[in-house]
């Protein structure tokens, strides 16, 4: 169940705990089958380790006949630890079935509010396939996963149509070797990100979710991030960042591993051991996507000059990189939201972008501009208006929010996913392999042009806090 020390709305899941259950071969869990027929049956599915013949997991969801091969999904299969698979949703689920004879296609499980799926696997890059729709109604389904990773973004199916949809997810540990491990911070502990499951969020106004399918691979190409509290997968709302928002753009054959965290520096990425995983499983043809700028430039340990110990260390990062086989690239840090008084965005980061530019330049690097993109974008919408793609919002907008939210750093889900689209527009401008792997329905786009924030919507995950992350 769903944990959170500042979570404020305990009608809704509890966060799963941490719980390490992959062995060094493979994983084993044992599910109970019940069958149209009601009698019980026992099974075992298998993942198979790295480097190894690859295995699906089938799960076929809704109380009709079981798919052969495919583990039955009840509104009744809670996840448990010692099932290793199940259901997690405090308000409930509705298992439905239509006639037909199509064991996968005529029934499913739905719900009015979001639930989850989880699933304990090793740490690898999956290929999950989900099946959605009612073959005697309509469904609209939203997918995350893990920490609010936007996956699929509002599937609508018409009366009497399933459909199929597949994405790539990466599961991770912040094991790094046998003796060594990423240096969490306490509140990430119980993330999703860290707790050795996959985790998926059906939500929207109202999911179907027939089956799920989950592959491990092994030959996906890796976008690894690397950067603080504007990158990073936010655990609640309403807070958000791009790098969460971005994998939504990328069909198979491309998985994003976002390992930002708020609060980070270039410096502190290295000293929590974060760079050394990143570092341990990047392989060649992946890519080390590089955004670090707000909390370099702050007075304390962590603070690096602009033009002599920043770039000194963005091109440790780029060699390194490099020294595997992989692609950096480097992503100007976006301003924060200060207007002067003609509505011009006010430079508030200093030099360290200038500094990007030039080691991009220096070290022929691709460079992602979003520091100039971000000024298009803020001064598109203008003093005020901005204020509806960061995390403000007047008192009692969310439970437990005594006072106003006002912060000009962070996003909510409109600005991260704005600004999830200025970075696929810079790589798509560089030309990048990545571009092989867009979804056919994404477009260019000019954040001087932003989609109107009248018409954005993304249902909200259960968790939210009213705590600022960390950095500024």
């Amino acid at each position: 169940m769903k944990r959170s020390p500042v979570k404020v709305k305990p009608e809704f899941i509890k966060t799963i705990a941490l719980a390490i259950t992959a062995s060094a071969c493979l994983i084993s869990c044992k599910a109970t089958e019940i069958p149209a027929s009601g009698k019980e049956q026992t099974s075992t599915i298998t993942v198979a380790p790295d480097n190894s013949e690859a295995t699906t997991l089938k799960f076929d969801f809704g109380p009709g006949k079981v798919q052969a091969g495919y583990v039955q999904v009840l509104s009744s299969t809670v996840y448990t630890k010692e099932q290793g698979y199940g259901i997690m949703s405090k308000s409930g689920v509705e298992a439905v079935t239509r006639k037909g004879t199509d064991a996968l296609y005529s029934d499913f499980i739905t719900s009015k509010e979001p639930f989850y799926f989880s699933v304990d696997l090793p740490e690898g890059d999956y290929q999950v396939t989900v099946l959605l729709g009612d073959q005697q109604g309509t469904s609209t389904t939203t997918v995350k996963a893990e920490s609010r990773r936007l996956m699929l973004e509002k599937i609508e199916t018409p009366s009497g149509k399933v459909e199929a949809h597949t994405f790539m997810v990466n599961v991770r540990t912040p094991k790094i070797n046998e003796t060594e491990s990423i240096r969490l911070k306490p509140r990430e502990v119980s993330y999703l990100n860290w707790d050795s499951k996959l985790t998926l969020e059906f939500n929207n106004s109202r999911p179907c979710v027939a089956a799920v399918e989950i592959t491990k691979v092994n030959d996906a190409i890796t976008m690894y991030l690397a950067g603080n509290s504007t990158v990073v997968d936010q655990e609640y709302e309403p807070w958000a960042a791009w790098g969460q928002m971005i994998p939504r753009f990328f069909k198979p054959g491309v998985v994003v591993t976002n390992y930002a965290e708020s609060g980070e520096s270039l410096k502190a990425f290295i000293g929590e051991k974060r760079l050394q995983k990143v570092l341990s499983v990047i392989e060649p043809n992946d890519y080390l996507f590089i955004e670090f700028a707000h909390n370099d430039q702050k007075p304390g340990g962590s603070h690096v000059e602009p033009f002599t110990t920043y770039k000194d260390m963005l091109k440790h990062y780029i060699s390194e990189a490099r020294e595997r086989g992989a692609t950096p690239v480097l992503v100007t840090s976006m301003h924060r939201r200060n207007f002067d008084e003609n509505g011009k965005v006010i430079n508030t980061l200093g030099d360290y972008p200038e500094a990007a530019r030039q080691t991009a330049k220096e070290e022929n690097v691709a460079l992602i501009d979003l520091n100039a993109m971000s000024k298009a974008f803020y001064e598109a919408m203008g003093p005020e208006k901005s204020k509806k793609a960061f995390v403000h919002y007047p008192a009692g907008t969310f439970p437990g929010q005594d006072t106003a939210l006002k912060d000009d750093t962070h996003f909510n889900t409109y600005g991260a996913y704005e600004l999830a689209k200025c970075v696929v527009e810079g790589i798509r401008k560089n030309n990048l392999k990545l571009v092989q792997y867009l979804r056919d329905d994404v477009k260019p786009f000019d954040p001087a042009n932003p989609d109107p924030v009248e018409a954005w919507q993304l249902p909200l995950s259960p968790d939210v806090t009213v705590t600022k992350p960390d950095g500024s």
